[in-house]
């Protein structure tokens, strides 16, 4: 009789500290294994990170490289137009490098 109604108080606390000691270990391993991991799928060197840093330098120079197109079908067409036309080159010699024809006086204006 005395074993139905007498417990140890002592073993039982013991043991209900001791799970909850456990599960409390195994969610907390549980957790540092998932941030491991998570850190591995966003920092890795394939991983989203990187990723996401290399479509943006993709982007930038998909970009560079069709303004670089833009830049040389200008330059394409001044060509062509210099080298069929003699007034072309006049305009061009007279501005860009201040040439000027005989008699006349070419005046620079200094800008600030």
């Amino acid at each position: 009789m005395k074993g139905d109604f007498y417990r140890s108080p002592g073993k039982n606390r013991i043991r209900g500290a001791a799970r909850k000691l456990l599960k409390r270990k195994r969610s907390v391993l549980t957790m540092i294994l998932a941030g491991i991991a998570l850190l591995y799928v966003l920092f890795d060197n394939k991983g989203i990170v990187r990723r996401i840093s290399l479509e943006m330098k993709r982007q930038e120079l998909t970009a560079a490289i069709a303004r670089a197109r833009e830049e040389t079908k200008e330059l394409q067409a001044v060509l062509k137009a210099v080298e069929g036309d003699r007034k072309t080159i006049e305009t061009l010699a007279r501005e860009r490098y201040g040439m000027a024809r005989e008699g006349e006086t070419v005046y620079r204006i200094k800008r600030d």
